[in-house]
């Protein structure tokens, strides 16, 4: 279907010349069912209605069509979600802002895709070389443009959208601009040593388990899982020159996640941004993805540091940019980067900056709810009795700082017996329960309560599922009581400084661990209101505000 819309597509075009250039060949081993007559008609209707819109968005357009046409799993495993033309531009500029200039830069995109990078990117060094021949201008670009993808349809489709992108100047020059892209597994690949000014592109996402040579050659970068797009960002780092530029369409989970650690310190150390901007939305903007992105620019040999954006997407795909203040790396680069996501946590980051304390200052460590319930199915129970205790679900963590027992949800019941070999699922010590999963769009991403000792104590021990995490006393007595804790965790303050370190709906241990929180000391005023049954939320969200701000120096 989509070779035939292509072959359509390009037809189309060259009615419209003087001369005709023919249809790049395919790719070594393609191989295309027959279509029925409907679905001919249907591919040649729209490779035609392509062949009317602009090159960048005929290509997306095409190369939706594609990655929706592949089977989920061969979807996934290679990573294939195509970027909408507006972010390709905007993207582009900021390479440009970080110092690419079209005029001169060798460019790689090491994951072309559909060449929604490599089109507008030739466009640009047509733009900036106004004074050459058509025919000096394609040299240029046959020398200095460059595109790998792994797909072997994929790489044709991405040559033949630079060819229409090109296709007027390679009619006033008489010739066909030589092959830019070419079939290879860029993490198999050696630079050749002259180094690329931009390494640019929306590297494919997603856990891969590494043969041991790959592992071996991005050991810097990795800690734990590897992800691919991880991979390509240490990748970019090997091809692009000292002074180059790597801009990226990535996931935001790395900008804080402990399997990203590692990537973070290299980053630092090799190439910090120098501008991010982040994408609002995290639905119907990269089709068939539901998670938050980032546009980012990186410089070799930069201090880092820079101004952040954050974009919204039109329903026509146009998208508008406003600036959300500025950012600056921790001194240790492999620790999470607390980044604004818009305007208003700008101050707010700013302020953080002067908290050294962490929960660990507190007195507590955070783990995950030991239970993965379908793996105990046969063990849950829906009425208590003995050797069974009760089985703490995220439901029962409710908004407000509310600890609530209760098992509504389908599949849920509301006791756990264990067998003899799963008694370490039971915990008997009061902690604080956060649920683990929430996502941006939610009121609140942290959502506390303080696990009452007064309910173990009626129970004798409870069983925590592991959609929830436990903030456990380290030790002894922990300096600030589990109330105060949760009601911390409860503040909108608390809240919108952890969205700025998280990139992901999952409420991991390790982010809360790294969230700069008041002293010890100054907690006190916190205890002091949780335990006045007077208070209410809102005046200790204004006691958090306060310690946020002319306290975020105290000690």
């Amino acid at each position: 279907m989509v070779f035939a819309a292509l072959n359509a597509y390009w037809g189309e075009l060259q009615s419209k010349a003087d001369f005709d250039t023919p249809l790049r060949e395919l790719p070594n081993g393609a191989d295309f069912a027959s279509l029925p007559e409907s679905a001919t008609e249907l591919a040649s209707a729209i490779g035609t209605c392509a062949a009317g819109m602009d090159v960048m968005d005929a290509g997306y357009a095409v190369g939706v069509l594609y990655t929706g046409s592949l089977p989920e799993r061969l979807r996934a495993k290679l990573g294939a979600y195509y970027t909408p033309p507006a972010l390709c531009e905007r993207l582009l500029d900021m390479a440009a802002e970080a110092g690419v200039d079209w005029e001169t830069a060798r460019v790689l995109d090491p994951a072309c895709g559909g060449g929604a990078f490599l089109a507008p990117v030739a466009r640009r060094m047509v733009e900036h070389l106004p004074d050459r021949s058509a025919s000096g201008v394609l040299r240029e670009i046959a020398r200095r443009l460059r595109g790998f993808e792994i797909d072997p349809f994929a790489a044709w489709m991405s040559q033949v959208f630079v060819d229409a992108a090109l296709d007027a100047l390679c009619r006033e020059a008489g010739a066909r601009l030589p092959k830019v892209v070419s079939v290879r597994n860029s993490l198999e690949q050696t630079p050749d040593g002259a180094g690329f000014e931009l390494v640019v592109g929306n590297p494919p996402y997603g856990r891969v388990t590494l043969a041991p040579t790959l592992r071996a050659r991005y050991r810097r970068s990795l800690y734990g899982h590897a992800n691919r797009y991880g991979l390509f960002t240490d990748l970019a780092l090997r091809f692009a020159r000292a002074g180059g530029v790597v801009a990226y369409v990535t996931p935001t989970s790395f900008l804080a996640g402990e399997y990203f650690k590692a990537l973070r310190g290299l980053l630092g150390r090799e190439a910090p941004p120098v501008s991010v901007a982040f994408v609002e939305q995290r639905k119907s903007v990269f089709a068939g993805v539901l998670q938050e992105t980032m546009l980012t620019a990186y410089r070799r040999g930069d201090a880092g540091g820079g101004p952040i954006h954050y974009i919204s997407v039109a329903s026509d795909g146009s998208i508008s940019t406003h600036l959300a203040g500025e950012f600056r790396l921790p001194k240790r680069s492999d620790r999470p980067w607390i980044i604004p996501r818009n305007g208003a946590q700008s101050d707010l980051v700013s302020r953080s900056d002067g908290l050294p304390h962490r929960l660990a200052d507190y007195g507590y460590r955070v783990r995950t709810g030991p239970l993965v319930w379908n793996r105990h199915k046969r063990n849950l129970r829906d009425r208590p009795g003995k050797g069974r205790y009760p089985l703490l679900w995220a439901e029962s963590v409710r908004p407000g700082g509310v600890f609530e027992f209760r098992a509504h949800k389908r599949n849920h019941q509301p006791f756990f017996e264990p067998d003899r070999e799963d008694l370490w699922v039971v915990t008997d010590h009061p902690c604080v329960l956060l649920q683990r999963t929430t996502a941006k769009e939610q009121g609140r991403r942290l959502i506390a309560a303080e696990l009452p000792a007064s309910f173990i104590d009626e129970h004798g021990a409870v069983v925590i599922e592991n959609h929830l995490n436990m903030i456990r006393p380290i030790d002894g007595a922990p300096r600030v009581s589990p109330a105060a804790v949760a009601a911390l965790l409860n503040s909108a303050v608390v809240d919108q400084l952890f969205r700025c370190i998280n990139g992901s709906v999952a409420v991991s241990a390790y982010e809360l661990e790294a969230l700069p929180l008041p002293s010890p000391d100054a907690m006190q005023e916190i205890e002091r209101l949780v335990h006045q049954s007077a208070a209410g939320r809102q005046a200790v969200g204004h006691t958090v505000e306060r310690l946020y701000g002319d306290g975020a120096a105290t000690s």
